[in-house]
This record gives structure tokens, sequence and C-alpha cells, in this order.
């Protein structure tokens, strides 16, 4: 026997296994080299043009296109976009403010102070670039306030030079990092949104399928199933906002995008209440309503490209539309005198309506062009605020921090004090944005700015005195920037390698002309220290709301909408859920799957309140006093009378003979009646308690 030959195939088995896992680790780090060195492109490209120009500032172009570099083009084109709007806002802020103020220092700075206060409120409200618009408008003002107020103090009257000065340089930076990446990356924020949603619309109703497949008890594993998939839903949200920077043409047609997100928490909602339903009946019952509906459901369901989430769902979602649209027509029209399986037909309508919007958004991502249903969604509710708490406590730490380290450079009469106040206003301003990491972000920060100082100060006074040519200064700073950039896209110590880029520039201060005052340096970089060092402190002394008391606050919230619902308060059905659509939105992470539960329950009533509603005002059953009693009884937390007379109204209704006219309507207030007080029945401690926060 041929024992080498034997042995030639295992020798080489390790060498094979380490050549994988070398060129598996290439291909890991390959992104993050990439974006450095685009990263230092853009930098090296704003700065070119800004000492061409010979600004006063240059490094503020640099610095803007460092911190606009995404890993993504249209996160990128996105981000500078909002970058741009909220330095043209804060720099008029600035302008307005001196203009108010031109004589009179402590008017001027809590000026300053309470517009980073708006700012903040504004930031947390808002989602995704828009919020860090907001954010940038404050910082911008606080920037711009620095170099006005100088070492002494007190507006000097060049505030609107300055803002036309730092916005020119901005703007410039904004632009150099949009060309470099729009000539280095051809983009596939598209791609991966219609990947992404069509992995997940496929995955939510292929599980809602197997629900009626297999009804039984959810255990730990499908539990952990929804919540996974509601967070994959809210992350839809910035990945659209980054398809919309990188595609001009979804712009007119976000709606539909926007849409897709509501379709798939309704999917998700009609799942939920499914599973309610299907645990308090019989096991007999339910494996035979569920049956029932599951043979009308679409073939694409059960098909094994539906269950990879590949295929007609992204190649061809009309095709796959035009199915669910169809079976959700055979669902209204199945015919039933039981209002337990209208109940389930309802639910499954409902989730096929769902996923119907997002097969729209699929069809605009796949660049239909032909399809006349492309129109605007009007986004009901987009304007409602799902919790105040948050944003004010928020803008009282910014205010408070703010003024304290005025107040401190007031007192103490330090030169480098009003840049101080810029670099805490940048702090407590930008890591609000971070929710409940960030205290630890801006830790994180707070080392990066340090290690960046000393990058800065090795670059500075060690490389730069033997530079003579902007080719050799490229490569300085690039030996610090693309390592930086490199490691920033990874997912630890984002926060300090972003410092490190962020700050790298303006502690280097590079200028035609360069000014090597080691003092000047060393201030410098005390006063940055301590301006994120103090938005620091303010996290660790007033920390964000915990998970814990936000979730308890919106649940508390959505209760009370829903007894004011009871109450009479006038909402369609689409600005209800809407409304509750956002309170999930903004759900922490760790919140309970009870306590997720008690959301769709209440999103639950509160639509078939509406609709028991719609139908009595058509058709005149003449039980709308019982009606009103039973949503009296709710609005007061009183869900044991509220199940009681709806119980009598569905009593009433079965007793009428099923010859009269407007049997079918009858079945569907019927099977709403039912829906709601399964609900009201699973969750009466929640719908009945008192706490108003």
């Amino acid at each position: 026997m041929n024992f080498a030959a034997l042995r030639a195939p295992v020798s080489a088995q390790p060498h094979r296994t380490a050549a994988m896992h070398l060129a598996h680790g290439v291909w890991a780090v390959a992104p993050g080299v990439v974006f450095g060195l685009r990263l230092w492109a853009s930098v090296c490209l704003a700065l070119y043009a800004a000492f061409s120009l010979e600004l006063d500032n240059a490094y503020w172009a640099g610095a803007s296109a460092a911190v606009v570099c995404q890993a993504s083009l249209g996160a990128s084109i996105r981000k500078g976009w909002f970058r741009m709007i909220g330095t043209v806002i804060g720099a008029v802020a600035i302008v307005t403010l001196t203009a108010c103020f031109p004589q009179q220092r402590a008017a001027f700075l809590l000026g300053v102070a309470l517009w980073g206060t708006v700012c903040v409120l504004l930031a947390t409200l808002l989602r995704n670039f828009a919020a860090y618009s907001a954010a940038l408008a404050g910082f911008t003002a606080a920037i711009i306030a620095s170099d006005e107020l100088g070492a002494v103090g007190g507006p000097n009257g060049e505030a609107f030079m300055l803002a036309v000065t730092r916005a020119s340089e901005i703007c410039i930076g904004i632009i150099c990092a949009g060309v470099v990446l729009a000539g280095t990356d051809m983009g596939g924020a598209r791609l991966r949104l219609l990947a992404h949603l069509g992995k997940l619309s496929a995955e939510i109703a292929t599980r809602f399928a197997d629900t009626l497949l297999s009804p039984r008890p959810p255990d730990a594993e499908a539990l952990s199933v929804r919540r996974d998939l509601t967070r994959r839903v809210v992350a839809l949200d910035p990945a659209i906002d980054e398809a919309l920077g990188e595609v001009s043409e979804l712009r007119i047609r976000s709606p539909i995008l926007h849409a897709a997100l509501g379709g798939l928490f309704t999917a998700l909602s009609a799942w939920q209440i499914s599973i309610n339903h299907l645990e308090q009946s019989s096991d007999d019952e339910g494996r035979r309503e569920a049956a029932l509906i599951r043979d009308i459901l679409p073939r694409e369901l059960w098909s094994p490209s539906a269950q990879v989430g590949t295929a007609s769902w992204t190649v061809n979602p009309w095709q796959t539309r035009r199915s669910f649209i169809a079976a959700a027509k055979a669902l209204v029209a199945f015919p039933t005198c039981e209002p337990s399986l209208r109940l389930l037909a309802d639910q499954a309508v409902r989730a096929l309506a769902g996923i119907s919007r997002a097969l729209d958004a699929l069809a605009l991502l796949v660049g239909d062009r032909v399809r006349p249903d492309f129109r605007r969604r009007r986004r009901s509710g987009s304007l409602h605020v799902p919790d105040w708490a948050p944003a004010i406590v928020n803008a009282v730490r910014a205010l408070l921090t703010i003024c304290a380290v005025e107040l401190f450079w007031i007192l103490t009469a330090w030169p480098n004090g009003a840049q101080a106040i810029a670099f805490a206003a940048i702090s407590v301003i930008v890591f609000t944005l971070r929710g409940d990491q960030a205290y630890s972000a801006a830790v994180s920060f707070m080392i990066g700015a340090c290690l960046s100082a000393v990058f800065a100060a090795m670059v500075k006074f060690a490389v730069l005195p033997g530079v003579e040519t902007f080719f050799g200064f490229s490569l300085a700073i690039g030996a610090v920037l693309a390592p930086a950039g490199a490691l920033m896209t990874q997912p630890r110590q984002t926060a300090m390698f972003t410092a490190i880029v962020a700050l790298f520039i303006p502690l280097l201060t590079p200028a035609n002309s360069t000014n090597y005052d080691l003092a000047q340096f060393y201030n410098s970089v005390l006063a940055v220290s301590a301006g994120v060092g103090a938005g620091a402190l303010a996290f660790c002394l007033w920390p964000p709301l915990s998970p814990t008391l936000r979730t308890r606050r919106l649940l508390a919230h959505t209760r009370r909408d829903l007894r004011r619902l009871a109450k009479g308060s006038i909402w369609s059905s689409n600005d209800w859920e809407q409304r509750v659509y956002q309170r999930f939105t903004v759900l922490p992470d760790a919140a309970e799957l009870l306590e997720r539960a008690q959301l769709v329950a209440a999103l639950l009533v509160g639509s078939e309140m509406i609709r028991l509603r719609r139908l009595t005002r058509r058709f005149d059953f003449g039980f709308d006093f019982n009606l009103d009693l039973a949503f009296d009884a709710l609005s007061r937390g009183e869900s044991a009378v509220a199940s009681k007379r709806l119980s009598d109204v569905d009593r009433m209704l079965a007793a009428l003979p099923s010859g009269w006219p407007g049997a079918r309507v009858r079945l569907r207030a019927r099977s709403s009646i039912l829906a709601m007080s399964e609900a009201l029945l699973r969750h009466a401690p929640y719908f009945d308690s008192q706490t108003t926060r």
C-alpha cells in the first residue's frame, strides 16, 4: 500500500485550512481598509481645496470631510446634505444671536446654551440623518460662537463673516468627500435594501403560514424570533434613508418605502393576534380553523424560494403581490358563520395586506416603471411624538452642561474657555443620539480624543517641520487617518476611533503657514479634553431615562390614548395604527415580550373599536347604547365590565335571524367583539392599570 499517497492529503489539509482562514480574514478587513483610504483621500482633497482658496481655518474643511465619510455612498451623500442644512441653520442662528445681543456677553452665552437645548430636543425627536442635522445646527452655532468670543469673551461683531467662512469650509469638506466617494464607490444601498426587505418580508409571511400549519403554544425560540423580526423591521428605517441618499429617483416615491414598514408591523401584529387566538381555542378547533385558512393562502408561502426569502420576492414581486391580493379577496369572501373563524380570516387578510405593501416597495426597488400603482402615500401621524420625556431630559442636560462650562470660563477667565464650550456642546449634543450607550460612547470618545492629541503632536512637531510638499503632508496625515478610518468600521470601540478621525485635523490645525507653538497646542488639547470630559460627566451625573421607565411610559401613553379613543376621540384606523407603530420603533430592545404583547393588544383593541364604530354608523344594529356602555367601561379601566357588555352585544347579534339583511356585516362585528374580548381577558392587568406614566 502507498502510505505516502495517503499521507499527502492529510499533510496538505492544514495548509489549505490556513489559506482559507487567511483569505477569509483579508475579505473581512478589506471593506474597512478601502473606507480608510477613501477617508484619507477625502480629507486630502478638502484640505488642498481650502489651502488653494487661502481660507483662514482650512482644517475645518478637512474635519468636515472626515466626519461626513461613511462606509457606504448613500449614507455619506445623505449625511452630507443634512450636514449642509444643519450648518446653514446653525450659522443663521448665531448671526441672529449676535445681532440681538451685540454688547451683552451673558445674554449671548445664554442664547447659545438655549439654542443648543432646542437642537438637542429636536435631535431626540427626529430620526436618522434628520436628527444629525438638528444636532449639527446646535454645535455649529457653538463653534462659530467660540471663534467670535475669542479669549476675552463677548461678541466682536464678526459673526456674519465667521459664519460665512465656517459654512464655506464645511461645505467644501462635504463636497470633496462626496466627490471621492462617488468616484470610488458604485453604490449598493438599493440592492442591500432590496435583499433585506425581501428576506424579511418572506420570513414574516412564511412564519405566519407556519403558525397555521402547526398551531401550538410558542416556545422560547419562537418568542425570540418574533422579537428579532421586530428589531429588523425597525432597522429598515435607516436603510431606507441610506437608499434615498444614493438613488435620487426613490426620493419622490419615498412614502412607498416608508409604507412598507407600517405594512410589516401590520403583518407582525396580525401574526401575534392569530397566535393568541389559537392559544385560547381548543386544540381540535384551532387546527380545523387554521387548516381552512391555510388552504386559501398563496402557494408562494409554501415554496422553497419563500423559505429562503429570494426568487420571486425580489425578482418579480408583482407576481407574488397579485397572488397575495387574490388570496386576501378570497379570505374576505370566505363563507362562514363562525366569529372565531372570521377573526382568523380577517387577521390573515391584514397580514397579506401588510406584506403586499412591502411588495410594493420591492417592486419600486427592482425598477418597475410601468405599474400605475406607484403613488404617494400619506404618512399619517408622522408628526406624533411617542414620548416627550426623553427629549426633555436630554434638552435639560444640554442646557445645564453648556451653562456650567460657560460659567466656569467666566469665573476663571481661561483663554481657551470658548473652545472648551464648543467641544462641550459637541459632546453633549452628539452623544445624545446614542441613547442608552451615551455615557460609554462619551468615555470612549474622550479616550480617542487623548489618543488623537498624541498622534497630532507627533505629526505636527516631529514630522511636519521636515515636510515641504503637500504630497509629503498627505502621507503624514494618512499614517493616522487611514488606519483609524479602517478601524472605525469595526463594531468595537467605534466611538474611540471616530474621535481620532474627527479630532485629528482640528488638533493638527494645518494651514498654509503652520504655527508650531507648543503652548498653544497644549492649551487647545486641554480645551478639547475639558469639553469632551464635561459632556461625559454630564451623562454620568444625569443619564438618559432607563429602558424600563421608557417602556412603562410608552405603554402608559398607549393606554391613555386608547381610553381617549374609547371616550370618543375621532381617529382613523390608519392614524391609530401609525401612532402605535411609532411607539414600536422607539420601544427599547430590553422591553419584555409581555410588554410587546401588551402594545399589540392595545393596537388590536383600538383598531377593532374604530371598526365597530364604523360598522354601527353604516348599519343600524340598534345596539349602539350597549357598545357605548362597553367603551365607557374600557375608558375607566374596567376591562371585566367592558367584556361583559361586549358579550351582551354579541349575544344580541347572534340572536338575529340569519336571513335578515347584513348577515356578513354582523359576523364581522362579532369577530371584532371576539378579538377585543380575548385581548381584554389576556391582558386585563394592563388595561385596568390606573398608572399614567
